[in-house]
């Protein structure tokens, strides 16, 4: 059952090298965050997944040291848009005509867009691209969890040093979180025998009729 896998899943602190996640899964991950739902499909982030070891070193110094980056057989990167331009919405609309066919509302729609999005500060725009990318870290830890892959999701590292390692300044991105995959190691992780601890339901939900 999905709530169950939910309650297996926690932010493994020590994952074992020796266990590597199969590359079907991670395929399938990649592919939960590539259907994840975005504010009108326009998708404004890109995915890294990082096998490489000798970048996944380069990386953890400047993410406080944590081994599951490099302990782990995989690490995702989300990097957001740094904006949203003119040309970026015409490459969504170009795919969606492809593949939908163009029609005088879809047109419309995105002109609407374009009118909305492109005289904001790039600040601005980036924060919004940047609440996209974590729709998708959540499809992709809930995939995770359903696969039985471990993951343990970071904000604690660099951006800059990031963005500089991957060169993601030169691609209009800058990193936003990043998702190490691996198989948690039974010994040595003092999270791991703890129970999980949530708001009780009535202490988060508030139902209005």
């Amino acid at each position: 059952m999905f709530l169950d896998k939910l309650n297996w899943r926690y932010a493994a602190k020590k994952m074992d090298p020796a266990k590597p996640v199969p590359e079907d899964k991670v395929a399938r991950i990649v592919e939960a965050i590539r259907m994840a739902p975005t504010s009108s499909g326009v998708q404004p982030f890109e995915l890294f997944v990082i096998r490489n070891t000798a970048l996944r070193e380069a990386i953890r110094p400047v993410a406080w040291d944590q081994a599951q980056i490099t302990d782990g057989s995989h690490l995702l990167v989300f990097a957001a848009w740094d904006n949203y331009t003119e040309a970026r919405i015409d490459a969504v609309v170009e795919q969606m005509v492809a593949e939908r066919g163009d029609s005088d509302m879809l047109q419309g729609y995105f002109a609407n867009l374009k009118e909305m999005l492109l005289p904001r500060s790039a600040e601005v725009n980036h924060a919004h691209a940047s609440h996209q990318a974590y729709i998708a870290l959540g499809f992709a830890l809930a995939a995770a969890a359903e696969l039985g892959v471990d993951s343990t999701p970071m904000e604690g590292f660099d951006p800059d040093q990031v963005d500089e390692i991957l060169d993601l300044k030169a691609k209009g991105l800058r990193s936003k979180v990043l998702l190490p995959l691996g198989t948690r190691s039974e010994d040595g992780d003092w999270l791991l025998p703890m129970p999980k601890v949530r708001k009780s339901k009535a202490a988060l939900v508030t139902e209005i009729d």
